[in-house]
């Protein structure tokens, strides 16, 4: 059970943050660059999964993707799929528990770009997408990076919205998380001391390499 936890927990937390990486860079140049109608209001719905318990972010998540939620009802009806109980819906939690901290991460790193720089790139006749990539990425990296990695330990360690949207299925969803849990359950508490070992292991080198990263990006 250890290793397939192990095996599921990887699979997951690759594919989360991934998607993380590119859906949160793209919002967080959104939220810095951009003034339009309603930006607080998108700013706070990102936000919410952070201080919202999982269950209920999980409760929202079937509420929208389940079988029957608004938009997982039509993906239903036409493909005669649905991401609840699969190794989908994990990763689906995984990115929406996990994406606020890469928002807030990348997010002050782009702002913290001075504009000068992009303004100068603008006078040399470079396109925003071309000031983006040649100044404003490389300036913002470890920040970003920061994010990254502070988002791979959260998608690795969720439990709650994870077990409302794909539950607890031994070698199908089972994460490592909830793999503890069923073990101190059945008591089994060397397996679960094992477990908890690796997790914490990689948390405290995510920690480390956040704050490392965190100092970079502030004293250059």
């Amino acid at each position: 059970m250890i290793f397939e936890a192990l095996r599921i927990s990887i699979i997951v937390v690759t594919f989360s943050t991934i998607i993380i990486g590119v859906v949160g860079v793209a919002l967080a140049v959104l939220l810095a660059k951009y003034n339009f109608r309603g930006k607080e209001v998108l700013d706070a719905l990102l936000t919410l999964p952070l201080v919202l318990p999982p269950t209920v972010t999980g409760y929202y998540l079937l509420v929208l993707f389940g079988r029957r939620g608004l938009i997982g009802g039509y993906v239903y009806e036409l493909t005669g799929r649905t991401i609840v109980f699969t190794l989908e819906g994990a990763i689906l939690a995984a990115v929406v528990v996990s994406l606020p901290l890469m928002i807030k991460a990348a997010r002050a790193g782009i702002e913290s770009v001075d504009p000068e720089y992009e303004r100068a790139s603008f006078t040399l006749g470079k396109s925003r997408l071309e000031t983006f990539w040649r100044i404003t990425l490389p300036l913002a990296k470890r920040s970003i990076v920061a994010g990254l990695v502070l988002s791979f330990a959260r998608a690795l360690g969720e439990f709650g919205a994870t077990l409302m949207v794909a539950g607890n299925i031994p070698g199908r969803t089972q994460t490592m998380p909830m793999a503890i849990y069923e073990a101190m359950v059945s008591g089994d508490d060397r397996e679960a001391q094992i477990l908890a070992i690796i997790l914490t292991a990689i948390s405290l080198v995510a920690i480390y390499l956040t704050n490392r990263f965190s100092r970079s990006a502030i004293f250059g």
